[in-house]
């Protein structure tokens, strides 16, 4: 009779039932041989098709994370890039819903007018090197291309659209085409132009400059090329009648523009030339160039309240304003295109910005006098009603200008890369 152990061996006590010793395979001897077994427990191994579902739902996961991620940093950029041109929407919203009592209209157009366009260019004199600004001034070449694409390419592309609009008498309001003309003949703004032009990185001062000329011009050449449109015949300017003069025009704009930009602009320079760290640190470190962006929105708000104030819109049939929304767009990337082709051809990209932002934009503050001068015996309504096509292209020439300033920024990025690494290199080379 075969002994049994009193105690089996510790090796056996990792066994399993086919009897698996560390790897080894051994068989049992007698059936009434029960060792004891421990059981480790088996990872479940998923199938391959499962692992493959796991993985691409985590993918899936991921990819999600990702492009929200990316979505959110691309939304932070819009807002922190093109922020004017959401405050401006907000603007406009306001100015629709609450608006100031008709009593002191005249007495807060005069203010916004004069003050925002002071803190524009004192700004401007603030963070324009004089020298910069006086050799721009003695561009002659530059001076006359800028002011026919301004005057007579503008109002000659106007002026071809307005016929084209009125080949059907019952459709469009004459006032409304009067009003284009008004708008392809005027001048070159002075506020929006400069601000878009530093925030596209474009030659500001030489923005400055276009501006102050072709505002200096305007009551010389304006009446003028008016006239000539208007004394075709057509049926929409039988509705005029001529004024007696344009005194008033020539003392309007001269005040304004000697104590609205001529006098800041002396100022800021005079600032600039007594304390010139200061004033970089205030504008650029301090980020107080913002300050003209904030000027411009009092503008624009100043404008539309008004309209709604005289229920401007109100006085227009629904498709005429769809339709001036349309020609506005139109008139404007015309104006554009012609320009950014001419100017591509012979002047650096820095001027080619500043160029496509003077050409096709247009002063509002020209143009309402203009009409409120010029002509004699119209009624409140319809001067709104001239006034309609200036009001609505001065909203969208300010914000298809900033949407422009990120495909500008992008255009001269590899000019300014380039420029930088040359000041560099000089600067290794003075060492």
């Amino acid at each position: 009779m075969n002994e049994i152990p009193s105690q089996a061996p510790a090796a056996f006590l990792t066994t399993d039932r086919a009897g698996r010793i560390d790897g080894a395979t051994t068989t049992n001897t007698s059936s009434s041989l029960h060792t004891p077994t421990i059981h480790h427990p088996i990872p479940d191994k998923a199938s391959p098709e499962q692992h493959s579902h796991k993985t691409d739902e985590s993918q899936a996961t991921k990819n999600k994370l990702t492009n929200a991620a990316k979505t959110l940093q691309v939304l932070k950029w819009f807002i922190k890039d093109q922020w004017f041109l959401l405050a401006m929407g907000a603007v406009v919203l306001v100015s629709s819903q609450v608006q100031v009592p008709a009593s002191q209209q005249r007495i807060k157009r005069t203010v916004i007018t004069y003050l925002a366009v002071s803190v524009i260019f004192f700004i401007n004199g603030c963070t324009l090197d004089t020298r910069v600004m006086l050799a721009n001034y003695m561009r002659w070449k530059l001076h006359i291309f800028v002011q026919l694409q301004c005057y007579l390419v503008c109002s000659a592309a106007t002026f071809a659209i307005v016929s084209l609009c009125a080949t059907n008498p019952h459709f469009m309001d004459p006032w409304l085409l009067i009003g284009f003309l008004f708008v392809g003949s005027a001048p070159t703004t002075m506020s929006s132009n400069v601000v878009m032009t530093r925030q596209a990185h474009g030659n500001a001062a030489l923005t400055v400059v276009q501006s102050v000329i072709g505002q200096f011009l305007c009551p010389f050449l304006t009446p003028i090329i008016l006239q000539m449109y208007l004394s075709t015949g057509s049926w929409y300017s039988k509705v005029l009648q001529r004024g007696s003069g344009y005194a008033d025009i020539y003392q309007r704009v001269f005040m304004q523009l000697g104590l609205s930009l001529f006098l800041p602009m002396l100022l800021g320079q005079i600032v600039q030339r007594l304390f010139p760290k200061t004033t970089k640190k205030v504008f650029f470190d301090w980020k107080l160039l913002k300050l003209s962006s904030i000027a411009l929105l009092t503008m624009v708000w100043q404008t539309f309240d008004q309209a709604f104030s005289s229920g401007a819109f109100e006085a227009v049939k629904p498709s005429n304003i769809i339709f001036i929304v349309f020609i506005t767009i139109a008139l404007y990337m015309i104006w554009l295109a012609i320009c950014f082709t001419a100017a591509s051809l012979w002047l650096p990209k820095k001027d080619v910005i500043a160029c496509c932002y003077c050409c096709p934009a247009k002063a509002l503050a020209m143009v309402v006098p203009l009409t409120s001068v010029m002509y004699i015996n119209i009624d409140p309504v319809n001067q709104s009603k001239m006034q309609i096509p200036a009001i609505i292209f001065q909203a969208f020439q300010v914000a298809i200008g900033g949407i422009m300033t990120i495909g500008f920024r992008k255009w001269i990025r590899p000019e300014e890369e380039r420029e930088e690494a040359e000041k560099l290199v000089e600067a290794g080379a003075r060492n």
